[in-house]
């Protein structure tokens, strides 16, 4: 089936992912940078992502229902009304996503680890086993895909060896296990089940995964909060109680709102029918450009450090695969349109 979703190039929604990922990298650090006034100290992530996550949960319940997705999704009926419900597949997805958006949070917490280090670990794991879920189920991995996964490991790997290599306690590389498996999840389920091309594919996708992945997340966040455990407990009640009664919570909104943002553009990338070793590194590539140029933006405007040479490089490499991905099917495509030009 083809509509508007599918005439407009993936390349499009790389870009508009980039722009909603943008403020949404700015606001969190000027939060995360700036004292707070009631508690004389910059807010942890622990104490903003409660608000974001619940706020986004609520805003992509209303698009769900807004934008009509929910038509495409398996449901059942409830007091004479439709309720989206996940398939076997999507209930799988639902439980890695959930996986990794609790285990995100948990990376802020280590104590001489900095947020920007475990999240390109993080997000490298991810582009390792991209084009193994595509060699798992028998899909080509074509060359320029295989180029651009070097060019942006090679990226990350020049970054990370900036800031001193893989040192990390124990803890925080079960984190980036965790993390990698749900995301590993993720992408095999989404290989198996949506990577057709069909729209509607997409639109099932989404909800029957989303409706039960975010609740699952800000349940977790949640238990954590009420354990008692540890000093993030106390981080996590101040951001699920006192934050909705705190100036705070208008940037929060903005957050959440580019969060949800985000979560379209991005099952729309990762759900396109070519391979993932084409779609998550130019997803990943995006998100990582974004970061870097809210960093240029934060030092450039606010004062905050100025992002080190091996970042730069780094984000000069990836606007380089994100043309190399642009570009390359179209020239390798051409020769097939002749022929089919010639024959007609």
């Amino acid at each position: 089936m083809k509509d508007r979703m599918s005439a407009f190039p993936l390349e499009g929604y790389v870009f508009l992912y980039l722009l909603a990922y943008l403020p949404n990298v700015i606001v969190t650090k000027l939060l995360t940078s700036t004292p707070h006034p009631g508690l004389g100290r910059p807010l942890t992530g622990l104490e903003t992502l409660p608000a974001s996550l619940i706020i986004s949960t609520v805003l992509t319940y209303l698009f769900i229902w807004w934008s009509g997705w929910h038509r495409d999704a398996n449901a059942v009926m409830v007091a004479g009304r439709r309720v989206p419900v996940p398939t076997k597949y999507t209930l799988l997805s639902g439980l890695g996503t959930a996986l990794v958006l609790f285990t995100v949070p948990l990376s802020f917490t280590f104590q001489g680890v900095s947020i920007p280090f475990i999240q390109l670990l993080m997000r490298g794991d991810i582009l390792l086993i991209a084009p193994l879920v595509d060699m798992a189920f028998g899909r080509r991995v074509r060359w320029w895909s295989w180029t651009a996964l070097v060019m942006v490991l090679a990226a990350l790997v020049i970054t990370l060896s900036d800031r001193g290599g893989f040192n990390l306690p124990p803890l925080a590389i079960l984190t980036v296990v965790l993390y990698t498996i749900g995301y590993f999840i993720r992408l095999a389920v989404m290989t198996k089940v949506s990577k057709s091309g069909d729209p509607a594919s997409v639109r099932k996708y989404f909800v029957e995964e989303k409706v039960f992945a975010l609740p699952l997340s800000v349940a977790l966040l949640a238990a954590i909060s009420a354990s008692g455990i540890g000093g993030q407990s106390g981080e996590l009640g101040w951001g699920f109680v006192q934050v909705w009664f705190d100036p705070v919570i208008w940037p929060l909104l903005a957050i959440g709102f580019t969060l949800t943002v985000v979560s379209v553009f991005a099952i729309i990338i990762l759900l396109d029918p070519r391979e993932n070793a084409y779609c998550v590194p130019l997803e990943r590539a995006a998100s990582l450009v974004a970061g870097v140029g809210g960093a240029l933006i934060l030092a450039w405007v606010w004062g905050l450090p100025h992002p080190r040479p091996a970042e730069l490089i780094g984000a000069g490499i990836l606007i380089a695969a994100i043309v190399l991905l642009s570009l390359a099917p179209r020239f390798a495509d051409r020769p097939a349109r002749a022929a089919r030009a010639e024959t007609t």
